[in-house]
């Protein structure tokens, strides 16, 4: 009996080892089919957690932790908002969904976007990824959806975007990014080569961003810039800003009249303080006011006026002064299919004027005035006329230092200058005698009818005279006058026999 229960006791130990060996592979596979139960999601329940209307699905504020499976193949919009689907991978939907047009999961504490999560739902237009903790998109994430059209990722953490995040959404016309922490403004979203096509909106609103590419700005039509929000964001207060902002406000864009108030800027110092951008010119910098610029041209020139309205794709046509229908016959105007503007010229002084450009289309029409002023006289004149007038002020310019070094810097030939040495006063005397004795001499002729010129040799007196010191009342003259005529005769004589042969020349 006790084998009996040995044997028993033994083949017990050898039935239960064989039911753990059993077991273990089930157990082993327990936490698989838990954690794909986790990325899978549990089968969609049109009754307890989503609400199923036609083509509908709605499962918001449902506590889903993923995703439902099994979703019907005609779903059109699927709302999974209001829940904490915090990693979107790329298993969260196993069949295509061919006819989703509309993918709503804002508010949802989203962290992780895989790069192969929209690989099964390509018809996206509408795709809402708002209000949840996105920190950065890396290189085209979306590159499948090459139908969206509307992307929301604002309120979101996003500090990184890769310049290839959006490639290949051709179709995208409207992308919000406000609210985030963005430090740099894509400008590869909108500029020419890179641009995305379709793009008619960009909200960077409400970021960190502290420059903005102002040159490329004005190169944008204005059916981009009219879509393009930046406001609340701390830009340093310049007059480049102001006038960009102002110049947007004056045509009406509405990305600067619909946040008129909200355009701030930050003033430079420690308080951080912040002013409207449109003030700039009031306050502050005191900016130049900006108003609506008209176009000035010479005769015989050629003028462009655009027609940049604030929508693409418009049909554009031109009014002339005196309300002209512009028509083929027109020689000096035609309107350039490609943009719809104007192109006007050679100009006469009748071409100035108000043209007006109509631009409507079916849900939005616009209208837009260019003033003309054509000056009666071309370009190249007015240039010439410039060139003279510089030549005329150089001319008197040159005229006037001529005359001060006449004055004041001609040399002192004579020993009574300051500075000039001493010489023999004999020599002297014999000069000042001879002057003097020419003077006299051509009086004599004058008084017998020879020479007219009494001073056909000036006096050292009249020499330092015309050196600049002037003497406008003549005392000193009356005295030299005065002196005694005998020494003049002996002083003649003297000279006279002294310079004999020395030739004079009268």
């Amino acid at each position: 009996m006790g084998g009996s229960l040995w044997i028993s006791e033994e083949g017990g130990a050898v039935f239960r080892g064989r039911s753990f060996i059993a077991v273990l592979p089930l157990a082993l596979l327990l936490p698989t089919v838990r954690v794909s139960a986790q990325l899978i999601g549990s089968p969609l329940d049109c009754h307890k957690t989503c609400v199923c209307a036609s083509n509908i699905v709605s499962c918001s504020k449902s506590n889903l932790t993923n995703a439902p499976i099994n979703l019907p193949p005609y779903t059109a919009v699927l709302d999974l908002s209001f829940n904490t689907i915090t990693r979107l991978r790329a298993e969260w939907t196993p069949d295509p969904l061919s006819r989703l047009h509309s993918l709503l999961l804002s508010h949802n504490g989203l962290t992780f976007l895989s790069s192969e999560a929209f690989v099964n739902v390509k018809e996206l237009r509408y795709l809402d990824l708002s209000s949840n903790c996105i920190r950065q998109l890396d290189e085209i994430i979306f590159e499948q959806l090459v139908h969206l059209e509307v992307l929301l990722l604002y309120s979101n953490c996003i500090s990184q975007i890769d310049r290839t995040a959006f490639s290949g959404l051709n179709s995208l016309q409207r992308l919000y990014l406000s609210h985030n922490q963005i430090s740099r403004f894509p400008l590869e979203l909108v500029k020419d080569r890179s641009r995305l096509v379709s793009l008619r909106l960009l909200d960077v609103s409400s970021n960190r961003i502290k420059a903005l590419p102002l040159n490329d700005f004005q190169a944008l039509p204005a059916w981009i810039t009219n879509g393009l929000y930046f406001h609340n964001n701390p830009l340093p207060c310049s007059c480049a800003v102001h006038e960009m902002v102002a110049r947007w406000y004056l045509k009406g864009l509405s990305s600067a009249t619909d946040f008129r108030s909200s355009h701030t800027c930050v003033v430079p110092g420690q308080q951080k303080e912040k002013i409207a951008i449109l003030d700039l010119n009031k306050v502050y910098l005191n900016c130049s006011e900006v108003t609506a610029m008209d176009k000035e041209a010479f005769l015989e020139q050629f003028l462009f006026l655009d027609c940049d309205t604030r929508e693409r794709n418009m049909t554009k046509s031109w009014v002339l002064p005196g309300n002209i229908s512009l028509t083929p016959a027109h020689k000096t105007a035609l309107m350039r299919h490609e943009d719809g503007s104007l192109q006007i010229g050679p100009l006469n002084v009748e071409d100035s004027g108000v043209y007006t450009c109509y631009a409507t289309s079916e849900s939005f029409n616009e209208t837009l005035y260019v003033t003309v002023m054509v000056f009666n006289s071309t370009e190249i004149v007015g240039l010439e006329k410039l060139k003279t007038a510089y030549t005329t002020l150089i001319g008197c310019l040159v005229s006037l230092v001529m005359v001060l070094i006449y004055l004041y810097l001609t040399p002192c030939r004579y020993a009574c200058c300051p500075g000039q040495e001493k010489s023999d006063p004999s020599l002297h005397s014999s000069t000042v005698s001879i002057s003097h004795a020419h003077v006299e001499t051509g009086q004599e002729r004058v008084e017998g009818g020879g020479f007219a010129n009494k001073h056909a040799f000036l006096q050292p007196k009249d020499q330092l005279e015309q050196n600049g010191r002037l003497n406008p009342i003549g005392e000193e003259d009356e005295e030299w006058q005065g002196d005694n005529r005998e020494r003049r005769r002996s002083d003649t004589e003297s000279v006279s026999s002294v310079c004999s042969d020395t030739p004079m020349v009268v």
